[in-house]
């Protein structure tokens, strides 16, 4: 098994995790692990508000453009690929984990074939005002069309003409392969992103102990608030099986 430590942040989609997280990891010198089920998918990058490659090379950013949009993906396989990626990373290196995959994280901390048991794994996860996240869904979702969202998924789709079930679930990509006008398409893409937000929190209420942090109305300022609990209760313990383990 691969064991290190982590300090890890998990949140509902475009909570603003990412932008603290990787303010942090610059501080620390960290690398980056995405627990983030759609960042696996390569060339699916600006509906999934994938970090930029600059910032994929500074944090050698893991978890991120590991299989095509034509390829099945599992909790199993994302991981393996972070028990990789993880064993690459030199041992005086600190790593952050952060993303929205609620079982990513419970897998990191309990493993998908072990019986789990109660209580369920305590780590940070960021809490937002409803309002205000519905807010910053909207205006992200603008910049996503914005950056050429409608492009993007038709070049992916000239390039893999059949993508898998789970790629082609992917809210910002579904809409477009369902066929309908862009005013339509950016009301359904709206309104998934919101309800994935929810399920993601209940995930997280249910499925985990929460150590919430609140969000605040800056990057720095939740890196702050981020960066008190981190000190408070981590790092945390991951174990990753090992290459030919299952």
């Amino acid at each position: 098994m691969v064991r290190r430590e982590a300090y890890l942040l998990a949140g509902p989609t475009a909570s603003g995790k990412s932008a603290a997280a990787t303010l942090l990891a610059r501080r620390m010198g960290a690398a980056i692990l995405s627990a983030d089920s759609m960042l696996v998918y390569a060339g699916m990058d600006v509906g999934t508000a994938k970090p930029s490659r600059a910032e994929r090379v500074e944090f050698d950013m893991g978890g991120v453009d590991l299989v095509t949009p034509a390829d099945h993906f599992s909790s199993g396989a994302w991981l393996r690929a972070a028990a990789r990626w993880l064993a690459a990373v030199p041992v005086e290196r600190p790593v952050v984990v952060v993303g929205g995959t609620g079982l990513y994280f419970s897998a990191l901390l309990r493993g998908l074939d072990r019986k789990w048991t109660l209580p369920p794994p305590a780590y940070p996860v960021l809490q937002i005002d409803r309002a205000v996240l519905h807010a910053r869904i909207a205006v992200r979702l603008d910049e996503m069309f914005m950056q050429g969202l409608a492009t993007e998924v038709a070049d992916l789709r000239r390039k893999y003409p059949v993508w898998s079930d789970t790629a082609s679930a992917a809210i910002g990509y579904k809409e477009f392969i369902e066929g309908e006008d862009p005013v339509r398409i950016r009301e359904k893409i709206l309104v998934r992103t919101r309800q994935l937000a929810k399920r993601q929190d209940t995930w997280f209420r249910h499925q985990a102990t929460p150590l919430y942090v609140s969000a605040g109305a800056s990057a720095a300022e939740t890196a702050e608030n981020v960066w008190r609990t981190w000190r408070e209760h981590g790092p945390w313990q991951v174990c990753l099986p090992e290459e030919g383990e299952s």
